[in-house]
């Protein structure tokens, strides 16, 4: 995603001031007080994965109450504990992973074929459909990278059942751990169950949505300085953040529509009160960002019309520029090549009678030499009378 004005160090500064000026999450304001003083715990279940790492990272826990109760290490043993725990719920957390995985959740817990489908193929669209008893969400997280100036964009797919809340990641977006903690210590949301889960996974990937809008934002005054002050690689990185901001808007459009989706279903599957409240909030805060995300697309357009614009102005000079150079040049060349041929006249006659041979009748002529100098003066006098009158002198 070109010239770089300011450092990576004050950039990131930047939108560290932005990040602590922004409306902190419902969800962050339902945090234990010391809890959220202290900032996120240290995450014990697996890390983003990262490209060195296997293939597939797999996290699972089992909850009663809204507290965990047991960390299976295996698929396996998580099924079996499930069963074990009548009213018991399992998050179970995966990262990119294998077919045979996928396969063996869906025999478990019913999950619909083409669900799984999409989650092994990913490349999907946000959406929300409902499969029965279970809800399959698709959402497009993003982060801001600071030192290529470009967004990266991540898929997650979610399922969400009576006792189980499956997440399947492709890419390093969202931290789902820091999810797992802040609702871990928030067990009265937690007890909720899986829908609670649901909505601060919506929360955590809309949120995430925050530092992106300040990082576009940022390079956006740049590009607007780089155009007035006419650097040429300007419209290279317009063109490239006008192709994120398409990315963006079609990971945040569909989301307005999912959250009313999930409202409007609230009686009918008698969502909890609290929940209905933290899912408005989220709404209202995506409403928020996709609004921005349409302006920065128009911004961008316009930005984009402006550059051709002084662009075309530049051009334009330098091509008056051009030709006014090549006029002057083209006098200059009249002159030369006026006094040129005035010269070549008297060199001419001389030449003439320079010559040394015998039979040449002027030579004995007593007038001979005055009426060479006179007809040299005759022949430059009429040239330059010729060449001023065409205005070449």
């Amino acid at each position: 995603m070109s010239e770089r004005r300011p450092s990576p160090a004050s950039k990131n500064s930047a939108n560290g001031r932005n990040s602590r000026g922004a409306r902190r999450s419902v969800w962050r304001r339902a945090l234990p007080a010391e809890q959220a003083a202290a900032g996120p715990p240290e995450p014990v279940s697996s890390p983003a994965a990262e490209p060195d790492e296997p293939p597939s990272t797999v996290a699972a826990a089992l909850y009663s109450d809204g507290v965990r109760v047991s960390t299976p290490a295996t698929l396996a043993e998580t099924y079996r504990e499930l069963r074990d725990t009548p009213s018991g719920m399992a998050w179970i957390g995966l990262a990119r992973p294998t077919s045979d995985e996928l396969l063996s959740l869906a025999a478990e817990f019913d999950l619909h074929p083409l669900a799984v489908e999409d989650a092994m193929e990913a490349h999907q669209r946000p959406k929300l459909e409902r499969y029965g008893d279970t809800l399959f969400v698709v959402l497009r997280a993003a982060r801001y990278l600071d030192a290529p100036e470009e967004v990266d964009f991540a898929e997650l797919h979610v399922f969400v059942g009576p006792d189980f809340v499956i997440t399947v990641r492709h890419g390093a977006a969202p931290d789902l751990s820091a999810v797992r903690h802040r609702m871990e210590g928030s067990p009265d949301l937690l007890k909720l169950g899986p829908e609670a889960v649901l909505y601060a996974i919506l929360d955590a990937v809309v949120d995430g949505y925050a530092p992106v809008v300040e990082g576009v934002q940022n390079d956006i005054d740049e590009i607007e300085t780089e155009v007035f002050r006419g650097d040429p690689s300007v419209s290279r990185r317009i063109y490239e953040l006008s192709r994120e901001m398409v990315e963006f808007q079609r990971a945040t459009r569909p989301l307005v529509g999912m959250l009313h989706g999930l409202m409007a279903g609230f009686t009918k599957y008698e969502t909890d009160e609290e929940l209905q409240r933290y899912l408005r909030d989220v709404a209202d805060h995506v409403t928020h960002i996709s609004e921005r995300v349409d302006g920065f697309r128009q911004a961008l357009t316009e930005i984009l019309t402006v550059n051709a614009t002084l662009v075309t102005q530049q051009q334009n000079a330098e091509m008056r520029a051009l030709a006014e150079a090549g006029f002057e040049q083209n006098e200059e060349i009249k002159k030369i090549s006026s006094w040129a041929a005035i010269l070549f006249a008297p060199t001419l006659v001389g030449t003439i009678y320079g010559m040394n041979f015998r039979e040449m009748p002027e030579l004995h002529w007593v007038l001979g030499y005055p009426f060479a100098i006179v007809l040299m003066a005759v022949v430059c006098a009429s040239l330059y009378l010729i060449f001023k009158r065409k205005d070449w002198l």
